[in-house]
């Protein structure tokens, strides 16, 4: 089976989450089949290779759980991309708007060493706001994006335009 279809096949539809008219993706099913899960991530790393990043960044909240398992079967460290007022440390933030709001994200200010390479992971790609506002941070906090994956792409919402120049990988595309 096509990592695609794999995917879609665990993929749930949540009418009216977190507000009406939106139609939530829910990735928990894959993430809870072990097999399928693992070859999401072999996915992810096949696509970017595991010399092509330092470290691995992974925008809240389910991102976190993309990126911890890339680190580790990389063997490289994870760096969470959190909400406003997460952070203990001295932090870097930037606000975007969402399809159904706006929000803050911040890393701490020394989550990078200067020039370091970072994949940047999340679920899914919805008006690419999260996204942008994620490379944007990894940058200004020292880092050099040189990959960005998600496990979904709502290509109706045209986030990649906004991710734009930045390629985007994604396992499936609805």
């Amino acid at each position: 089976m096509e990592i695609s279809e794999l995917v879609a096949s665990k993929v749930l539809d949540v009418p009216d989450f977190p507000k009406p008219g939106i139609v939530f993706k829910d990735l928990m099913p894959l993430f809870a089949d072990g097999p399928a899960f693992a070859a999401t991530i072999d996915a992810i790393v096949a696509e970017h290779g595991a010399d092509s990043f330092d470290v691995v960044a992974g925008i809240e909240a389910r991102g976190f759980v993309i990126a911890a398992a890339v680190a580790y079967a990389t063997g490289k460290g994870v760096v969470p991309v959190r909400k406003a007022g997460k952070l203990p440390r001295a932090t870097v933030s930037a606000s975007y708007a969402l399809e159904y709001g706006e929000a803050i994200l911040e890393v701490h200010a020394d989550a990078f060493m200067a020039g370091e390479r970072v994949l940047v992971v999340d679920d899914v790609l919805a008006t690419g706001g999260t996204a942008t506002a994620t490379m944007e941070l990894v940058e200004r906090a020292g880092g050099r994006v040189s990959g960005f994956s998600v496990v979904l792409e709502l290509a109706f919402l045209d986030g990649r335009s906004r991710v734009a120049p930045r390629p985007v990988h994604a396992l499936l595309t609805v």
